[in-house]
């Protein structure tokens, strides 16, 4: 453990073709870029699903055959295939193979917990929005997408975590990120090295966590709601009561 710690503070071993710095960048790369497009495919589908409630429950079961299947099959199955282990641009040395394969297992978590928080609004309250003549944008806006929004931001919240864990399997095939200072520590019997790109990967999945939360909170509308004091007419009203 302490040899791992040294490897990490060793500033070297950060700088230069290779290093821990163009490893950590090249993971962070394949994160955002994975999960956004996640975002663009889940979020807009489960959102009209639960929205319309059809095909909601298909659409889930289909996302959730992903999870059955191990990342690192499709990876080496896209790998060899028609995709490759082409070089793609910024994402290193099969890039698009490792960039399909975290969509196809971040997209379960955000589209099942999208649809179920859209479901889970109560259907009362939508029949009384529209009955007071809300069109169904106004009444997606206004009450749906509110209400379901703690549910959908802790689908993601999971689904970057999970990315995040799983962009490490991308040097398996030559690929990019912080799997390969794991991969080179177990080739060459070094295994401080396996350590520390294990600490690195669990640290930043920590830091990642952390920041997920944050924004989940401040981006809650409910729970803003929930905290958001009344005004003075209201306050006074309620001394006056009290």
């Amino acid at each position: 453990m302490i040899d791992a710690i040294d490897y990490i503070l060793d500033g070297s071993n950060w700088s230069g073709a290779g290093g821990l710095g163009e490893q950590l960048s090249q993971q962070v790369l394949l994160t955002v870029v994975s999960l956004a497009i996640c975002l663009l495919v889940g979020i807009p589908l489960a959102m009209w699903l639960g929205h319309i409630g059809r095909g909601g429950t298909l659409a889930i079961n289909i996302s959730n055959m992903g999870r059955a299947v191990p990342v690192f099959a499709v990876l080496v199955i896209l790998s060899v295939g028609p995709v490759g282990t082409d070089v793609l641009g910024p994402f290193g040395r099969a890039g698009l193979a490792t960039l399909i394969s975290l969509v196809l297992f971040g997209l379960p978590p955000i589209i099942t917990n999208t649809y179920v928080g859209m479901r889970e609004v109560d259907r009362d309250m939508v029949e009384a929005a529209r009955g007071m003549g809300m069109t169904e944008w106004r009444l997606f806006r206004r009450v749906e997408l509110p209400t379901a929004l703690p549910v959908i931001l802790n689908g993601i919240r999971i689904a970057l975590i999970q990315i995040w864990a799983t962009a490490t399997i991308a040097a398996l095939v030559a690929g990019p990120g912080l799997g390969n200072t794991i991969t080179e520590g177990f080739a060459n019997s070094r295994y401080y090295e396996v350590v520390a790109g294990s600490i690195l990967v669990a640290v930043a999945a920590i830091v990642l966590e952390g920041i997920a939360v944050l924004v989940e909170r401040s981006a809650d509308p409910m729970r803003h709601a929930r905290r958001e004091p009344s005004d003075p007419a209201n306050r006074s009203a309620s001394a006056v009561a009290s």
